[in-house]
């Protein structure tokens, strides 16, 4: 756990000096000089820790554990810190890694958590002037009542409540100035990253996979996208008992602001110390929302991280930010259909690795033998696999990280031979992100039951008292004249 700590500050850089000041806008935009900064908390982070390998000499074990308990706080802040006043895709990184990999330590995760809707805000004077550019007039004029502390700021803006002059209590996204400008420079490390993985990874494709990652990452900066992908979202969900997302404020709305209407509910951590029939109601909504989306609306929200919800009791969530979303072409959806009946409902091995040799996950040809093709490929089916109660565990969660990155476990051949075809890239936040939440809330129903309500291919009776009354909502919906 040190040496992760240790590595992680090497890799995420150090940007300690910037910790002590407020954002003003987002510095350090160009590839060099946020090249230069990484590099620098690099550099201190390796201080750091050949100093405390030193003090470790002269300590007994006692002493030993509270020093490299310390040392962890301290370098996970520092880099909380870098990444925070960084913005961008960098931030973006830290805050998949304070939720995705259950196997870091406590205090760890818990310093990178607030990236995921508290990182440090830009000043209030700059948020005004963007809301000015952006929609002719100071805040205060365009809106009745403007509140200039940011309720929440991430890593490519932050929000603000606001009433509008007709009444209505908004939430209003401003865009840092200069955020997409560090996104290219981050962006242009993309290449070097995936062609670093390509050693160890050989049959990964790296040119259509970052093509797909950049195409995605610069979709997020103009929230004119945004704005239709969560109109449309808004649209299919009206009026839904569990699922809630917020109408898009079009009049306030622009490439660089996005108001929609304000949402209440409690955050994450305030939702984790629920009792776990409200945890596990939340699991529900949240995994009927991203399969329901991916199968009946053809889309899937790619950012599954705690930030990005709102709690309610009864299993009531609000889904937020649609800036990254993937839109699937029949074809593709046909795949994931053809992989479930092969892996799940009509086991055949043989039929499933035809399919996915198809689809691009495994070059044909390998020397694996179909049962070791299905073992590892298994694992990600392996919750719905039987019809009974089943808990997803941060272990779960944690070996499906591993069986992406760990070339060294018992599928390291299998892994170094796999690719991620680019349709799929996003997709994959499925099982990085979704499950990884999921073992933390320690979700627990009959997830095959769950699914095959979903699956358009079986569409089988409700399960669940939220599945009839969600039975009840589309037959409403379906009796509403057009």
């Amino acid at each position: 756990m040190l040496a992760a700590a240790g590595a992680v500050a090497v890799l995420a850089g150090g940007l300690a000096w910037l910790a002590t000041r407020r954002v003003g806008a987002v510095r350090h935009r160009s590839r060099a000089a946020r090249n230069a900064r990484l590099l620098g908390v690099g550099a201190k982070a390796t201080g750091d820790f050949a100093l405390h390998r030193a003090r470790r000499l002269f300590a007994d074990a006692d002493r030993r554990q509270r020093l490299d308990v310390e040392f962890e706080m301290r370098t996970a802040q520092q880099v909380a810190d870098a990444l925070g006043h960084m913005k961008g895709a960098l931030m973006k990184l830290g805050q998949m890694a304070s939720y995705l990999d259950q196997g870091l330590p406590d205090h760890v995760r818990a310093a990178l958590a607030d990236l995921q809707h508290n990182a440090p805000p830009m000043s209030a004077e700059l948020a005004a002037g963007m809301i000015e550019r952006e929609l002719g007039s100071p805040p205060e004029a365009v809106f009745l009542e403007w509140d200039p502390r940011p309720i929440a700021s991430a890593s490519i803006g932050q929000v603000h409540r606001a009433i509008t002059h007709d009444g209505r209590a908004v939430a209003v996204k401003v865009q840092y100035p200069g955020v997409d400008e560090a996104v290219a420079a981050d962006l242009g490390n993309v290449g070097l990253l995936f062609a670093g993985m390509g050693q160890l990874f050989p049959a990964l494709e790296p040119g259509p996979l970052v093509d797909e990652l950049r195409a995605r990452l610069v979709e997020e900066l103009d929230y004119r996208n945004e704005a239709r992908n969560q109109t449309m979202f808004a649209e299919f969900y009206a009026s839904h008992p569990f699922i809630h997302v917020p109408r898009v404020v079009e009049k306030h709305s622009t490439r660089r602001v996005l108001t929609t209407e304000l949402a209440e509910g409690v955050r994450w951590d305030e939702m984790l110390q629920w009792d776990q029939l409200e945890r596990n109601l939340a699991a529900e909504t949240i995994y009927r929302f991203a399969f329901g989306s991916l199968y009946r609306l053809h889309v899937f929200n790619g950012d599954p991280h705690p930030g990005n919800y709102l709690f309610r009791p009864g299993g009531r969530v609000t889904f937020l930010d649609f800036g990254l979303v993937k839109h699937f072409e029949l074809d593709a959806l046909l795949g994931f259909e053809r992989m479930i009946r092969a892996m799940v409902l009509e086991p055949d091995l043989a039929e499933f690795r035809r399919v996915v040799e198809e689809i691009g996950f495994l070059k044909p040809g390998m020397p694996f033998t179909d049962e070791e093709v299905g073992d590892y490929f298994g694992h990600f089916y392996e919750f719905v696999m039987e019809d009974g109660v089943c808990t997803i565990t941060p272990e779960y969660a944690s070996e499906t990280v591993r069986r992406f990155f760990d070339t060294s476990g018992p599928y390291g051949d299998i892994m170094k031979a796999a690719n991620v075809p680019a349709s799929m890239v996003i997709i994959q936040r499925i099982n990085l992100g979704l499950y990884a939440i999921f073992g933390e809330m320690g979700a627990t129903a009959n997830w095959r039951r769950l699914a095959e309500e979903i699956w358009p291919f079986v569409d089988a009776s409700p399960s669940t008292a939220m599945g009839v009354e969600i039975a009840r909502w589309q037959r409403e919906r379906r009796e509403i004249p057009a």
